[in-house]
């Protein structure tokens, strides 16, 4: 069976490498800004955002935790703000977008009216041979919506700046899926 989380792994590994910066848009409890951190290591840097105090809490736990190094910065502020906080090309970026899982609070979830923003600046954040991720969870009315949204956006995107690829279980189709742009 795909596993989806090792399949993400797998696309962001192939652009994303020790002393590079990244960014995790929607930090969450901490898992995509681990994995980010731990592989650009010490020469490397993380920014990740989110507007949720706890989330703040929850990945510097986890990255102290996890033994990562300190190469990371957590900033509360909405991704679509990202520009604000890092000035540098990047060579990989990650949303996971919804809710944020364990916070009891499934009525806040990213929107549609600041993750098309954030997404828009993320592209033009991209360095060259990087590489975006957007997971998307249409289980839920607004997760369906920012992914019928993003797929519109995408596809008006130039394929020849942009390579831009949907993984989706066609058997499942309230599963979550991801979205991936490679830059040329």
């Amino acid at each position: 069976m795909v596993d989806l989380l090792s399949l993400q792994k797998y696309f962001i590994l192939s652009h994303l490498h020790e002393g590079d910066i990244a960014c995790d848009f929607t930090m969450g409890n901490g898992h995509d800004t681990a994995f980010l951190s731990s592989t650009v290591g010490e020469r490397g840097s993380v920014t990740a955002f989110d507007i949720q105090p706890m989330a703040l809490e929850s990945t510097a736990r986890r990255l102290r935790e996890s033994g990562c190094p300190e190469n990371w910065r957590l900033i509360c502020a909405s991704h679509h703000r990202a520009k604000e906080f890092v000035n540098a090309p990047i060579k990989a970026g990650m949303f996971n977008l919804g809710y944020m899982p364990g916070s009891g609070n499934k009525a806040l979830t990213t929107m549609r009216s600041t993750t098309l923003p954030a997404v828009e600046n993320a592209l033009s954040m991209l360095d060259r041979d990087s590489i975006l991720l957007v997971a998307v969870y249409p289980g839920h009315p607004e997760g369906a919506a920012e992914g019928e949204e993003l797929q519109k956006y995408f596809s008006t995107l130039s394929r020849y700046k942009l390579c831009i690829a949907k993984f989706q279980m066609c058997n499942s189709p309230t599963s979550p899926y991801f979205m991936i742009a490679e830059t040329k």
